[in-house]
Formats: C-alpha cells, structure tokens, sequence
C-alpha cells in the first residue's frame, strides 16, 4: 500500500517539470512582458501637439530665467551681507 503510494508520487512528480527547468523556458516570455504591458500603454498616451509642446517649452524656459535671476539676486545679497559681517 505505501509502496503503491510512493509509486503514484513518483509517477506525479515525473510529470511537473523541474522548476529549474521551468524557470528557463518560461524566462523569454518574462522578460517580454514588461515591454509588451508598456508597448501598450504607450498606445494609450495622449500626444501633445507641435503648438502645444512649443508652448510648454517657452513657458518652462521662461520659469528657468525667472528663478535664476531669483536665486541670483539672493546670491548677491547674501554675498553682500557676509561681507558686511566680515
């Protein structure tokens, strides 16, 4: 009877693959699938515009000058005020 058992799990176990071997044949697919998931959400990504990325390009260039005058300015008072303790 235990040996029948035994016999029966042996038999089962021959047919699972090892997962080693699971691992590598199933690893081709499991590398892809991110990609294939992100192919498709970038088909759902709604584009700007020439006009419109034109627009946000000036609108961000002029922030950048904006704060750089801003952190300029407080760079040279800041700078003034060391050399004023100094």
């Amino acid at each position: 009877m235990a040996d029948e058992k035994n016999v029966a799990k042996a038999k089962e176990q021959a047919k699972e693959p090892n997962k080693f071997v699971k691992f590598f044949k199933d690893l081709p697919a499991n590398v892809a699938r991110p990609f294939r998931n992100m192919w498709h959400e970038l088909r759902k990504v709604t584009w700007p515009t020439k006009q419109d990325l034109i627009q946000y390009s000036l609108i961000v260039l002029a922030f950048l000058a904006f704060m750089g005058v801003v952190i300029g300015l407080l760079d040279l008072g800041s700078t003034a005020l060391v050399n004023l303790f100094i």
